[in-house]
């Protein structure tokens, strides 16, 4: 209990004081808190207090985030040419950097990211494992991370899970992303490594062959899964397809990232694949270790600790204010980025401020916003309203045709949107029922199409769609063969 104690102390100093923090006594408290969990059941209060950090108390936060901008900013200031530069040229004083001045400091975006690469890797860190976005709104972006990060972020991220009960000591988790979120993929892999869980690491592959693993027997049968919405949405409907039951799989956690997760198709994943929690998570590689959880009442609760996040208002660039749609801005503090820190920068994912407001949810004391709402360029304007990609997602896969994913091409023409569906939407229904299941929700809608079921992927950008074949499977979806026709694109 002293051994304890010390390392949780040591933890606290360097999250408060902004020092370096050893991913050693990180590692030693995971296996503290494992111990005590398998003594106990729980962690104790003491502990779980110490976990949520400084940033946790709202009498103090403020100071704190402060003295972390601070921080950061000198860092940045001294590292980094590309900060250097900015600092300078807006006479950006980092001793004087306030929260409440951060407005004043210019936004760094993805364009900037990508065309002053070299700029943006510090000068006091070496890099050591580069990792690419995956591109599906745009073209991707190459991100270093040096070992310190690769090795704390994991440690940090059990800590929490295991505070939160999210994470299965003696289970197995499958991995089903992309190969090209590395950092992702190591961070998880690493996570399940301190606890004694085991990985099954299968990327985007044929989903057949994912509820063939998920249904597979013996001691390391997956009971966590990581993947995208949109491939979830593929599992459940393979899962539906073969007629299978929530008591043949043994999934407790599904971890989501990286798409809109409708309310719809979360509660199908748990009907379908018998899992317990389906967690709506948010995070991103080029801020790092910063993310953000939903609660129980569908906030989206952002990590105060490791960095600052603003919402950015959509029109005049100033902060949000309460109900409005904005863009969300995030700055991870140092120490927790080091390699290749991003300062203020616009992730284009849109929330809507809740600013000011009191929360009655399970996470309440930590500051949130809405869940994420879309990307910025994908918003949908019509002459009366502003329709966000969760809005029309939501609706869409709430079609009682079960159209998951959502497959669509949606384009605004001043008093409505035009929609062109996929063949799946119009299962059992008009298009004339899908104008008027949208027009219930407040979204005016016109259909001028609809496009087969080989055509559909190219409809809509998702993460599913980036397929890593096999030489036991190289073709397309057997399954899906089966429930598929020769019909071209009907416009």
């Amino acid at each position: 209990m002293f051994a304890t104690a010390i390392r949780q102390l040591r933890m606290v100093s360097s999250i408060a004081l902004g020092k370096r923090i050893n991913p050693r006594n990180i590692e030693h408290l995971i296996g503290d808190a494992v111990k005590t969990i398998e003594e106990f059941g729980t962690l104790g209060d003491d502990i779980q207090q110490q976990i949520e950090g400084p940033f946790g108390d709202p009498a103090t936060r403020k100071d704190l985030q402060n003295g972390a901008l601070q921080r950061t900013a000198r860092h940045l200031a001294r590292s980094s040419p590309y900060y250097r530069r900015l600092f300078a040229a807006h006479n950006i004083n980092p001793e004087k950097l306030t929260v409440d001045v951060m407005s004043q400091i210019p936004v760094t975006t993805k364009k900037e990211l990508m065309e002053h690469q070299r700029d943006f890797i510090t000068t006091d860190s070496r890099p050591f494992l580069s990792a690419r976005t995956t591109g599906t709104t745009g073209l991707p972006a190459e991100v270093w991370v040096s070992k310190y990060e690769i090795e704390l972020w994991p440690a940090l991220n059990v800590l929490s899970m295991l505070l939160r009960d999210e994470i299965d000591l003696d289970g197995c988790l499958q991995i089903n992303i992309s190969s090209r979120a590395t950092v992702a993929a190591r961070m998880m892999s690493a996570m399940c490594g301190l606890v004694g869980a085991g990985v099954r690491a299968l990327g985007i592959i044929p989903p057949c062959e994912s509820v063939d693993s998920l249904l597979c027997d013996g001691s390391k049968v997956p009971t966590m899964l990581s993947t995208h919405p949109s491939y979830l949405a593929q599992l459940v409907q393979e899962a539906r397809y073969r007629k299978l039951k929530p008591c043949d799989f043994h999934l407790r956690h599904v971890y989501c990232g990286g798409e809109v997760l409708s309310n719809v198709l979360l509660h199908a994943a748990k009907e379908t694949l018998g899992a317990e929690f389906v967690h709506d998570n948010y995070g991103m590689t080029e801020i790092l270790p910063v993310t953000a959880r939903a609660c129980n009442q569908g906030h989206l609760h952002h990590d105060v600790n490791s960095g600052f996040f603003e919402v950015r208002d959509l029109e005049t660039g100033e902060p949000a204010e309460s109900g409005a749609l904005g863009s969300l801005i995030i700055t991870p503090y140092y120490p927790y980025r080091e390699c290749m820190p991003v300062f203020r920068y616009d992730t284009h994912d849109v929330v809507r401020c809740l600013s000011g407001e009191t929360f009655a949810c399970n996470m309440a004391a930590i500051p949130a916003t809405s869940r994420i709402l879309g990307k910025v360029d994908h918003l949908l304007h019509t002459n009366e309203q502003i329709i966000t990609p969760r809005e029309f997602i939501e609706t869409y896969e709430s079609l009682p045709s079960q159209p998951w994913p959502a497959r669509f091409q949606a384009r605004s023409t001043g008093d409505f949107i035009e929609l062109v569906l996929s063949e799946q939407a119009l299962d059992g229904m008009t298009e004339d029922d899908v104008e008027q299941h949208f027009q219930a929700a407040g979204i005016p809608v016109h259909v001028i199409g609809h496009v087969a079921r080989q055509q559909e992927r190219y409809l809509r950008s998702l993460r599913a769609d980036l397929l890593e074949t096999t030489f036991t499977h190289t073709g397309p979806n057997q399954h899906q063969l089966a429930r598929s026709d020769s019909k071209e694109l009907i416009l």
